[in-house]
């Protein structure tokens, strides 16, 4: 049976400050804001959120930020899991549990590459049975192109029937419309949330649930219509710019551009960098050209 649409959730960007510490004052505007934009969720920590890179402390006080900011998260908050170990996916997931959020964004385990689906099964089913029935909505994240690690059609048959109580969906980040095809055809008792923006329309109009977008963070307006099912040409165009530059900076750097904020949210943590100057202005007008132009 078809679940319910999921939305759109926004794969929250993660200002710091000079230090490089979490901005929480600028996170939390920016997810309330977004909320207020029209979107109907916000994703921390995912791979736009530089989720990798945050510690667990900064994790429990951002998200505590968050719902304490009015962020509900039974029905708005998806967190984030990025870890190689059993216990390290564990306890970041728990940051969001402490909190009354059931729902996970959870990646591979990322370090060691060809793994085989047993191996990746013994893995998340290891995560998923400490968790237990509070995480009653784990979203599988397939994003092979930044974990090198892919999640194939049969493992995610057997994670959803081996857990069925906590696996919900699966987020496709992979821009292969194929694989995108086959999530629909073979998992459509699943959320299926598409990461690639290009693809979100035609994938809406098969029974898709939604997206976890990092370009909401800079158009969930022209967003919208993708949700519907209806092609927006200046979507595609910009996210083929963006994609000509490191793509989480790119979204940082965009959000800066919207918020009249470049200085703060161009900052990165290491390893990532930020754009040059140069680099963001000439982005920022590709992005205003594109927006200028009437949808064809």
């Amino acid at each position: 049976m078809r679940k319910n649409r999921f939305g759109l959730s926004v794969a929250l960007t993660t200002p710091f400050t000079e230090d490089r510490a979490i901005d929480l004052p600028r996170l939390v505007a920016h997810a309330r804001q977004s909320l207020a934009d029209g979107c109907t969720g916000v994703t921390a920590f995912g791979t736009t959120g530089e989720g990798a890179s945050i510690g667990l402390n900064e994790r429990q006080r951002a998200l505590g930020a968050l719902v304490g900011a009015g962020i509900d998260p039974r029905t708005q908050l998806v967190v984030g899991i990025a870890a190689a170990s059993v216990e390290d996916a564990v306890t970041q997931a728990r940051a969001g549990l402490m909190l009354g959020c059931p729902s996970f964004l959870l990646a591979p385990p990322f370090y060691f590459k060809g793994a085989g689906d047993e191996g990746l099964f013994d893995w998340f089913a290891a995560v998923l049975r400490v968790l237990g029935p509070g995480a009653s909505n784990v979203i599988l994240y397939h994003i092979p192109q930044v974990t090198s690690v892919g999640l194939s059609i049969e493992l995610i048959d057997r994670l959803k029937k081996g857990f069925p109580q906590q696996v919900k969906g699966v987020k496709d980040s992979s821009g292969d419309w194929a694989n995108a095809q086959a999530l629909l055809e073979h998992h459509g008792d699943l959320h299926i949330l598409i990461g690639d923006e290009r693809l979100l329309a035609r994938a809406m109009t098969l029974g898709a649930s939604g997206a976890i977008s990092g370009m909401l963070n800079v158009i969930p307006d022209l967003m919208q219509s993708l949700f519907d099912g209806v092609e927006e040409p200046r979507v595609n165009a910009m996210v083929d710019v963006v994609l000509g530059y490191p793509v989480t900076a790119a979204v940082k750097a965009l959000v800066g551009l919207r918020r009249n904020d470049p200085v703060a949210w161009s900052r990165m943590r290491a390893p990532l960098a930020s754009l040059s100057e140069a680099e963001v202005r000439k982005l920022g007008a590709a992005i205003d050209e594109i927006r200028g132009k009437r949808a064809a």
